[in-house]
């Protein structure tokens, strides 16, 4: 083997995120090429699919001792917004593999080396809303039900939703008096693929609905969430904590990546019509890209402050902490609703040019408004916000 392989081979082992990064620099040219497929299709087509697959992102977040990544979080995250940054939909399906393989790490041990006996870089997703039902009966769970927003069904090898479980018709109290839910694992040639993805935004997603349809269940293959960890080391403590910080890490990568696209759209010459000079000259246009700039460090920094911390708590084996949901629900919502207005400012400030399809800014701005309806970004978890502020004000007043 030649030097520079072996000098190449050994800075992937040691920093493997950065070997990614550089992975999806060179990939960049041919994604942002595809940006129209990849829409058209409303799935990212599967040779592309093989090309993230052999960066690493089906494994980012996998054990070592299953031949993964296990990267930091915020590794991950970082790998997360460069991909977003090039196309909404390609950052996306990055997140899903991540916390799909997050997800898996809370199954049974004997599901989970079922899973990855093939090796680490299995793509698993699912749906996280609880629209099924798993009913006890002897030799494991009758399941039925559809769930809606299965992104990345399409190139999955691992399928899974969530279900109510009931005996005897009736919901098993859970937590909190809640009904327990549990979460569903198969392959996904056993489920129904429902052809029902025409959205806004973030068409390439592929976030189908799935469906089962009274099938029976090995016991082995539903598991609780609740559950105290399977899997050693820091990423494995908790799961419902990091779902809003990766959700912050799409929005800031999609504005981050609008601001390119008006700067590149400047650097052109553009000269818009009745407009005295081109756009760069222009010192409105110069004003407001000085504060488009400014809210998106300030969306930078939230988003770097949230993760850092996040990150500290799971290296102190804190991070399963119900308030810790809520902060970065906070951050989440706050990210969303800034870079959604970093998008609607970029696109006004290119003018016509940008109502076109092949403009990439009407897509960011598609992208970002979409992104900004799922439930960890939605306003109503202000309210949440500001309950923990009033019993925290308190606590400290006692």
């Amino acid at each position: 083997m030649r030097l520079q392989e072996r000098l190449s081979d050994h800075f992937a082992l040691r920093h493997p995120h950065k070997a990614m990064l550089v992975g999806i620099q060179e990939l960049a040219p041919e994604i942002k090429a595809r940006a129209a497929e990849i829409e058209a299709a409303r799935r990212i087509p599967p040779d592309l699919v093989e090309r993230l697959r052999s960066i690493g992102i089906f494994r980012m977040f996998v054990p070592r001792s299953h031949g993964g990544l296990e990267l930091d979080f915020p590794d991950g995250l970082e790998v997360i917004k460069a991909l977003t940054r090039l196309d909404g939909s390609i950052g996306w399906t990055a997140i899903v593999a991540g916390v799909g393989s997050l997800f898996a790490a809370a199954a049974r041990p004997e599901l989970y080396q079922q899973m990855y006996q093939d090796g680490p870089d299995v793509a698993i997703c699912g749906s996280s809303q609880p629209a099924g039902t798993a009913e006890r009966v002897s030799g494991g769970y009758r399941v039925k039900g559809r769930w809606p927003f299965a992104s990345s069904c399409m190139h999955a090898d691992w399928i899974g939703g969530f279900c109510i479980v009931t005996e005897n018709g009736k919901p098993i109290p859970g937590p909190h008096g809640k009904p327990q839910i549990g979460a569903v694992a198969l392959p996904a040639r056993e489920w129904d693929l429902e052809d029902t993805w025409h959205a806004a935004g973030l068409k390439g997603t592929g976030s189908h609905h799935i469906a089962l349809r009274e099938r029976l269940v090995p016991e082995t293959n539903v598991f609780d969430l609740e559950t105290p960890p399977r899997m050693s080391g820091p990423l494995y403590q908790a799961l419902r904590q990091w779902l809003p910080v990766a959700h912050g890490a799409l929005s800031v990568g999609l504005a981050e990546g609008v601001v390119d696209d008006l700067l590149a759209l400047a650097h052109t010459g553009r000269q818009q019509l009745y407009a005295a000079v081109p756009m760069r000259e222009s010192e409105t246009f110069q004003y407001e890209l000085g504060r488009i700039s400014a809210n998106l460090k300030a969306a930078q920094a939230l988003h770097e402050v949230q993760v850092a911390s996040h990150w500290r708590r799971a290296l102190a084996g804190t991070l399963n902490d119900e308030d810790l949901i809520i902060e970065g629900a906070q951050s989440a919502t706050w990210l969303a609703t800034t870079c959604v207005g970093i998008a609607d400012a970029c696109f006004a400030l290119a003018g016509s040019s940008a109502v076109y399809d092949s403009s990439p800014l009407q897509r960011r701005l598609r992208d970002l408004h979409v992104a900004a309806q799922h439930a960890h970004a939605q306003q109503r978890q202000y309210v949440d916000v500001g309950r923990l502020a009033l019993r925290r004000s308190a606590d400290d007043a006692a």
